[in-house]
């Protein structure tokens, strides 16, 4: 017998372990929480305390990876805040702020969402004002809309913020007047950081509040499957909530944070050199603070993602324009190279062509000047100009796509209106980006609104269609991907994008034992069965922390 003995041997399963669809594995033998061995070789782990765990046939994929989401975000919206799908009628949405303000009349603000960027419009009137104020009379609210970008809030919130009719737009960002020459609530980009930071000074929350968000959104991803993820835009508080975690025993998941370096949306202190220099201080066993986040510059509805051709006038967009950076190309640049020199990666926020560009120069810079292992991350890149899509392979920057910002629906639609077509349907050429060598990771960008399903996320890439069979059509079908490359952008390739391949992603011996049971095998199922599809059991590092009832 082998020396080391399984904690756990699973048997009569159907062990999914490559991505080219080769035959699967029966037997996988797990002790000390990482993956001892599969197939035959399995059966020398065993000995008198081994669990036998007889799958009967069902599926076993490696644990999911998300490469970007701000599960600490989503975690303080499920305990805390109003939660209200953006493609629901404003009805619905003004009558959850009426309920919570009834259940919750000892609260300072009213904070939740979401709106969609295609009523931004509608919002923008003194009767959509007049309306939010009689939801909750004399009450500061805010409400973010599907792109987390901007905000609406209340008079009272208004007031708080020392807004009024004759206030300046905030650099980056825009306040909004509607008819009446007043304030409508609506605060684009930067002016809607003034919303977050007020509500940061007026309700503060401790680590006790951060560590039970964290928690509680942790044990959500266990329910799709996931066992590892990239938090998109830290604070240090979050950091320090996840190490206290990790050091209670209490952390089930590999973690990597972005250390927001610049903040056009969170309200976030310290930044940068402030969250960088206590880093270390968070780094644990399961979390590390690796990557910074920068954000280079906005959405396509807000008329902030910069582009190399302007945006068409338009009723939404009347100026047109070509949008303005978050951070300019010096400044990144200087940002890169100084992480660089400490073995800190980015991911940088580029949803527009022009900013993809300003970022693709800047790496090239980074490496020209022999800093070639630092890992950076593409996130988002909606738009890619094709004589930059080779770059990316070339420069070593993978791409952090998330499938739930682009499925045929609401927002699309919204970014189809603002750059017209074909243009405005151009979003995310993975089939491209695949064929040029880049390493795609997929990432939910999950904050509040809606689920981090993996399988949705799955299908929308191999059909470019929506998951949830809301919206007709398909997004430029031409950039569909495989069902075994997707597979890979939530595991082995996710791992990879984030720094985690050294010990999750796959299914291999010495790797932490991460895996998801299913009654089905992804492989076997039709396609239009896949965002159906649900996870019956999720282990971590040997542990089983969900189980479908």
């Amino acid at each position: 017998m082998a020396e080391a003995v399984a904690d756990l041997l699973l048997t009569s399963a159907r062990i999914d372990v490559r991505a080219d669809g080769s035959p699967p594995e029966t037997t996988m033998a797990v002790g000390a929480g990482k993956v001892l061995a599969l197939g035959r070789a399995a059966e020398q782990f065993v000995g008198n305390r081994t669990v036998r765990l007889d799958l009967a046939g069902q599926a076993v994929l490696p644990g999911f990876v998300d490469v970007h989401n701000h599960h600490s975000l989503a975690g303080q919206a499920a305990l805390s805040e109003v939660r209200v799908a953006s493609d629901r009628p404003l009805d619905v949405l003004l009558e959850a702020v009426r309920e919570f303000a009834v259940k919750r009349p000892e609260a300072d603000w009213i904070v939740g969402g979401s709106w969609s960027s295609n009523d931004l419009s509608g919002l923008n009137t003194a009767e959509a004002r007049r309306r939010l104020d009689a939801a909750a009379p004399g009450r500061k609210v805010m409400l973010r809309d599907d792109s987390i970008h901007n905000r609406w809030v209340s008079p009272a919130a208004l007031r708080r913020l020392g807004i009024d009719a004759g206030s300046a737009d905030p650099e980056g960002g825009k306040i909004l007047h509607a008819g009446d020459g007043e304030p409508s609530g609506v605060l684009l980009e930067r002016a809607a950081v003034l919303a977050d930071l007020a509500i940061a000074q007026d309700q503060p929350f401790g680590l006790a509040d951060l560590e039970r968000f964290s928690a509680h959104a942790v044990g959500q991803l266990h329910s799709h499957g996931i066992t590892a993820f990239q938090d998109g835009a830290s604070s240090l508080q979050q950091m320090e909530a996840l190490a206290s975690l990790d050091r209670q025993g209490r952390l089930k998941a590999w973690v990597v944070t972005s250390m927001l370096a610049n903040d056009p949306l969170f309200g976030v202190s310290p930044l940068g050199e402030g969250i960088i220099g206590a880093r270390e201080q968070t780094r644990s066993a399961r979390h590390r603070p690796d990557f910074v986040k920068i954000f280079l510059d906005g959405v396509p509805p807000a008329g902030t993602a910069c582009f190399l051709q302007p945006y068409p006038k338009s009723p939404v967009l009347p100026d047109g324009g070509q949008g303005e950076p978050a951070m300019d190309g010096a400044e990144l640049r200087r940002w890169l190279r100084s992480t660089a020199e400490r073995g800190i990666g980015a991911k940088v926020h580029c949803t527009g062509d022009a900013a993809v560009r300003t970022f693709l120069d800047a790496v090239a810079d980074v490496r020209a000047a022999g800093l070639h292992t630092v890992r950076y991350q593409l996130a988002h890149g909606q738009f890619i100009d094709p004589a930059d899509l080779p770059r990316l392979a070339e420069l070593g920057v993978a791409a952090d796509i998330s499938p739930g910002l682009w499925y045929p629906g609401p927002l699309t639609g919204v970014i189809a209106q603002v750059l017209g077509e074909p243009r405005g349907s151009r979003l995310h050429p993975n089939r491209d980006l695949l064929d040029s060598g880049a390493l795609l990771g997929v990432g939910s960008d999950w904050q509040s609104e809606f689920e981090p399903n993996v399988f949705q996320a799955v299908y929308g890439l191999v059909t470019r269609q929506d998951p949830q069979r809301r919206t007709p059509g398909s997004l430029w079908p031409e950039q569909a991907i495989s069902l075994h490359e997707a597979l890979a952008a939530v595991t082995g390739d996710a791992a990879r994008i984030c720094g985690l391949d050294d010990v999750t992603g796959a299914l291999s011996p010495g790797r932490s034992a991460d895996f998801v049971v299913l009654a089905s095998s992804p492989y076997e199922l039709p396609v239009e069965a896949l965002p159906d599809l649900q996870v019956a059991q999720t282990w971590f590092a040997g542990e089983q922390v969900f189980e479908r009832r």
